[in-house]
């Protein structure tokens, strides 16, 4: 019998991405492409996010019901917030080390650049700035879960879930049918994940095309350098500061990446790590992270542990200085991490969150605002690369998390016999 021939979806989303740059490109300036594939992309994103919250919910549930231990969970949450910061600080040095080594900055000629709109960024900071620290610390206590999840709140939905988690440990042998329905849940919203997914690569293609036919690929020129530096950056965060981070755990880097390879090209497609969340959740589960590690790392991590981003933040800064002729002291450039280190937790789940953070930062340090119009243009594919640098980094603090805790590759209570759980010395190194 002829065997068939069938391409990955790493591929269809490869094949996806180059006929959007393709159709883009050749449509350059050609409003119909919006009309007709806007929707298409949007679409797909609404569909990602219409399963991310029941996913979220229902497998923190029943991995924190499984644990039951209200000791235990405070300290993986100390453990899990003490990493993220550690690796985030990193990455913010690490934007600014390359920025002022490289200075991308220096000798762009602003008068030929496009200024962009960044009034609804502006608007958005100051809502941000409105709210003090203390009312960050107090909006993640939902009054009402119903508005929380309507609203996406994550670290909302994260405290309700791990709050009712321990209420149905606590109740004993009546919390077995609850834990039940949302152990069906869970598995159910993975089974929708894995239809929806065939639909990425047409997803990816329509996001893509309208990217490229609207910025079109000469004007990129003017900003090579920064593109180029923040791209380059991005990979040297990954193999060195990450892949020191695996191999410190025993897990190689490469070999990571290629397990990942279909979500990193998704999230880089797409510049949205949230259409990535339950596949993510789902394999590194599968690699060997126990469910409630993994149900309370991972979602946690996309408010937290945005190694990307911040990165990115910080060398945007510098940039931007940079084009202004700003000389920024030492002095300047720690506060500048500080304030980047405060400011990024508080305003975690924001709408263009890079942006405000940027908004929010650059005048403590004497840097102009209007900067980030000269940059809004290119935002999207600089977005591309930090997505994929936040995926990786929340992946890899799951296997971090698992083996700090000493219960990596546990066989989970209730294994799905289907399920195959492989140990990552055996897989990965």
């Amino acid at each position: 019998m002829k065997k068939k021939f069938k391409i990955s979806l790493a591929y269809q989303i490869l094949i996806g991405l180059a006929l959007g740059i393709t159709v883009g490109a050749i449509f350059y300036g050609n409003p119909n492409v919006e009309t007709y594939l806007q929707p298409i992309g949007t679409m797909f994103i609404n569909m990602i996010k219409m399963i991310v919250v029941p996913i979220i919910i229902s497998t923190l549930i029943v991995g924190v019901a499984g644990t039951g231990d209200m000791k235990q969970l405070g300290k993986l949450g100390g453990k899990t917030l003490i990493y993220f910061e550690i690796v985030t600080t990193i990455a913010i040095l690490v934007g600014l080390f390359a920025a002022n080594i490289f200075k991308p900055g220096v000798g762009i000629d602003m008068s030929v650049l496009q200024k962009g709109s960044i009034d609804s960024y502006v608007q958005t900071t100051q809502e941000v700035q409105n709210n003090g620290f203390m009312d960050v610390l107090v909006s993640i206590v939902p009054s009402n879960i119903v508005d929380a999840m309507a609203n996406a709140n994550m670290l909302s939905i994260i405290f309700f879930s791990v709050l009712f988690g321990l209420g149905v440990a606590a109740i004993g042998e009546r919390g077995k049918p609850v834990l039940a329905f949302f152990q069906g849940v869970a598995d159910a919203m993975f089974f929708v994940t894995n239809l929806i997914m065939k639909f990425a690569p047409i997803g990816v293609f329509a996001l893509i095309g309208v990217t490229v036919s609207k910025f079109g690929l000469e004007s990129l020129i003017p900003m090579g350098k920064l593109m180029i530096l923040v791209y380059a950056t991005m990979a040297f965060f990954i193999v060195v500061v990450l892949g020191g981070i695996a191999k410190m755990v025993g897990v190689n880097i490469f070999s990571f990446l290629k397990l990942l390879k279909e979500e990193l090209i998704l999230a880089y497609s797409t510049s949205s790590s949230e259409t990535v969340l339950p596949k993510v959740m789902e394999k590194m589960e599968k690699f060997g992270a126990p469910k409630d590690i993994v149900s309370f790392v991972v979602p946690t991590g996309y408010s937290f542990n945005l190694d990307g981003s911040t990165l990115y933040q910080a060398l945007a800064a510098i940039f931007i200085a940079q084009m202004y002729g700003i000389e920024l002291s030492i002095m300047d450039q720690v506060m500048l991490v500080l304030v980047l280190m405060i400011t990024s937790k508080g305003i975690a789940g924001v709408p263009g969150v890079s942006f405000v953070v940027l908004l929010a930062t650059l005048g403590t340090v004497g840097i102009p605002v209007e900067g980030l119009a000269l940059i809004v243009g290119i935002d999207r594919l600089l977005d591309m690369a930090r997505t994929v640098v936040n995926v990786v980094g929340n992946s890899l603090s799951t296997v971090v998390i698992s083996k700090w805790e000493g219960r990596f590759g546990e066989e989970p209570k209730q294994k799905d016999e289907k399920q195959q759980f492989v140990p990552a010395e055996e897989n990965l190194v």
